[in-house]
């Protein structure tokens, strides 16, 4: 009974208790409560695959194949990812209405949950990026004045410096980044739809994704409206400057005819 006391009062007894609880309670937690959750996740990922499934076999598979791998009709899907099914399907560029040099933006067909099951069946096809989160779009607090540097460098090309939009060659041509929703221009970086270039995030990390989409929303007045007023598009000097020139020549014109008049008039009188 000595030895026990003194073993009880020994300056680790109580760390040894301790430590002893918290390894116990997490083997209780790790063979208990894991096990339910991941099994939960792993039913409602099956699920919705399979649901995803069916929706591809009616909506898709015509021209993408049985299995994604393409046709003569459509590209291959395996491989690309939830993010590039989220913006195709919920941008309404798919399912297409007809072949074409490009296709373009309409009503979408699905709801958000079916676009989410068919997301899930085509990545479970192969991996490709996943559909972001609220927080890795939402512009909030990102620098523009680096996001107009970045949208400079690699977008203006074909979308215009402030996402007008512009003309391509065959027939294509880059949209106008005016209203389109953050997540979908999130996600057309991700993934590189139609003509465009991929940007992954190694590539262009997160953050610098961020910025282009708060430059966007700024220069388009999403966050303050334009102090300049109407922007004719904002399709630069150029154009706007032939505008200009185009008013002032034709008050020259009426001006030289007003005064040729009033002069021819003078001298008969």
């Amino acid at each position: 009974m000595k030895k026990l006391s003194a073993r009880r009062r020994h300056p680790l007894a109580a760390l040894v208790v301790l430590l002893f609880a918290l390894a116990a309670t997490g083997g209780l937690y790790a063979a208990f409560a894991p096990a339910d959750e991941a099994k939960a996740d792993t039913s409602a990922q099956s699920l919705a695959i399979e649901e995803g499934k069916k929706l591809y076999a009616t909506g898709c598979s015509s021209c993408h194949g049985t299995g994604g791998q393409g046709t003569s009709d459509g590209p291959s899907l395996v491989g690309v990812g939830a993010a590039a099914v989220d913006f195709q399907v919920g941008t309404g560029r798919m399912p297409a209405q007809s072949p074409g040099a490009q296709v373009p933006e309409k009503p979408k067909v699905y709801n958000q949950k079916e676009i989410d099951q068919l997301a899930a069946y085509i990545a479970s096809l192969g991996p490709g990026p996943a559909i972001p989160s609220e927080e890795q779009y939402d512009p909030s607090g990102a620098d523009m004045a680096a996001g107009g540097e970045l949208f400079r460098t690699n977008c203006a090309q074909c979308h215009n410096f402030t996402g007008q939009g512009g003309a391509l060659t065959n027939g294509k041509y880059a949209p106008p980044l005016t209203d389109v929703d953050p997540k979908y221009v999130y996600e057309a970086m991700l993934h590189g739809p139609q003509n465009m270039p991929a940007f992954p995030d190694s590539v262009m990390p997160p953050q610098e994704k961020r910025e282009i989409i708060a430059y966007l929303q700024e220069v388009n007045g999403k966050t303050t409206a334009s102090p300049g007023g109407f922007k004719l598009g904002g399709f630069g000097p150029v154009a706007e400057g032939m505008f200009a020139w185009t008013i002032v020549l034709a008050l020259l014109i009426c001006t030289a005819v007003w005064v040729a008049a009033r002069t021819a008039k003078a001298r008969k009188s």
